[in-house]
């Protein structure tokens, strides 16, 4: 006999812990299903554990560079890593234990610990209990991918989640994949003091960036001693004695790099694969993404994707519009839409990079007549009296509408500045809003408006922004 509910919920990551306190609310009997972690990825192995991570590695960097400032320390600088992992393990451990409490004292809500698989489209089994609703929502999240590379078989590698129990300073880690997790955790290594080479199949770092972006990206992590390799058109894997040889096959250096450690983070899957979704008659589409509709809706009526499982996103920040999107369709009687939302996102090396909209490249082909704004963090105040003067800011407009399409703040507090554009353009507001804004001074967000009085045509953009 199976537990009737009005909702069960599969997966404690951003999403799902907030839709089920909403649905309570509303007087929903819900069903909550987690098999391992409470929080999710963002709690667990995302973004809590690594910025508080990332903090130390600052604090280490910051007091390197103490005499630049004037401050003297005595000795030399040491990382503790089993006190920095302890740092950022009692700092996940509260955020996790926020979610469980708050879900479990909730007397709306009953948790199952254990495997959900689908029986049918209204009936999921968790070992021996059985629960039925009409409405179920998935929120199972993604894991690493490991691919498969010749030698891989023969090594001990790690993933961003297995990062999570490193206690020791690795004596030279070599990343596989040159995006935003391997750089990320590349710097951060580099700054508690393991040497590190990233090793990236593609001609640039973060392809999906504009080119002014990816370079100067890895000239800031090439000046901290990371060792980047490019073009890595062939990885292989084998052992050399404890160590692990990387082949690279590049067009320059060594054909190898020798590391101690090997770091996967060449890019993430659904959690799909085992959730019985061909018994509800779910669709996933090729890469195992279920497919969903622009209010989040499976093909299967009463059941719904939200998080990094239905490919629309990938971020914290997403899978938990995802849970307004689905409170404000089901309780609000708000037609919220994915499309709605303007991609934006950061990448957390320091100095940070804040995105939003539209790169250059899309401007360019979406055939609009684009206008650019660039200026250097040379030229930015806030920047220079910090001693950071590393990256810059880029705008890009649409010359006929003054409609702003897209952003890139690469510099001290880029990831704050960049929500200074973001706001505008959520606003349907043109290019002139922001311009004619007094911003505070000094800061790096106050250069937003001059940038905006100082757009040029395209064509012209190698000599923006110039120092």
């Amino acid at each position: 006999m199976a537990s009737k509910y009005d909702a069960i919920i599969i997966g404690a990551g951003q999403a799902g812990p907030s839709l089920a306190h909403r649905l309570a609310a509303a007087d929903m009997k819900v069903a909550f299903v987690e098999r391992h972690k409470f929080g999710g990825t963002c709690v667990n192995t995302g973004c809590t554990p690594t910025k508080a991570m990332v903090a130390s590695a600052y604090a280490s960097h910051l007091a390197r560079r103490g005499a630049e400032y004037g401050v003297s320390i005595a000795g030399e600088i040491r990382v503790d890593m089993k006190k920095v992992k302890a740092r950022k393990d009692a700092i996940v451990a509260a955020s996790a234990t926020g979610v469980e409490s708050g879900l479990r004292g909730n007397s709306n809500i009953t948790v199952y610990a254990g495997h959900a698989r689908f029986e049918s489209p209204a009936e999921i089994s968790v070992g021996s209990d059985r629960l039925t609703a009409p409405k179920v929502f998935i929120n199972v999240g993604g894991r690493a991918i490991v691919p498969e590379m010749r030698g891989i078989d023969q090594i001990s590698f790690l993933t961003n989640s297995s990062m999570m129990d490193v206690d020791f300073l690795p004596r030279h880690l070599v990343i596989v994949g040159g995006s935003y997790i391997g750089l990320e955790f590349g710097q951060m290594f580099r700054r508690f003091g393991s040497e590190v080479t990233i090793v990236e199949m593609a001609p640039r770092l973060i392809k999906r960036e504009d080119e002014d972006i990816s370079e100067a990206v890895r000239q800031i992590v090439e000046k901290e001693g990371v060792q980047v390799r490019l073009n890595a058109k062939c990885i292989a894997f084998r052992r050399v004695g404890d160590d692990i040889a990387v082949g690279v096959d590049c067009e320059q250096g060594s054909p190898e790099e020798i590391g101690s450690h090997v770091l996967l983070a060449v890019g993430r899957r659904p959690n799909t694969d085992d959730l019985g979704l061909e018994k509800a008659g779910i669709t996933t589409d090729k890469h195992g993404y279920i497919s969903v509709d622009d209010q989040l809706r499976t093909n299967i009526p009463g059941i719904w994707a939200l998080g990094d499982c239905n490919g629309k996103g990938a971020f914290t920040h997403t899978s938990y519009n995802d849970y307004e999107i689905v409170a404000a369709n089901l309780l609000d009687r708000d037609p919220r839409r994915v499309s709605d939302r303007i991609t934006t996102y950061g990448l957390f090396i320091d100095p940070p990079l804040g995105r939003a909209g539209m790169t250059e490249a899309d401007a360019i082909s979406s055939g609009r007549n684009v206008l650019v704004g660039k200026r250097p963090m040379t030229r930015v105040a806030r920047a220079i009296e910090k001693g950071e003067m590393q990256g810059f800011m880029k705008i890009t407009v649409d010359a006929d509408t003054k409609e702003i399409l897209g952003a890139a703040v690469l510099g001290p507090g880029g990831d704050e500045a960049i929500h200074c554009v973001l706001d505008v353009m959520y606003a349907k507001g043109a290019s002139s809003v922001i311009q004619r804004a007094v911003h505070i001074h000094p800061t790096v967000a106050e250069l937003i408006p001059t940038i905006l009085g100082e757009l040029k045509p395209l064509k012209h953009a190698a000599t923006i922004g110039a120092a």
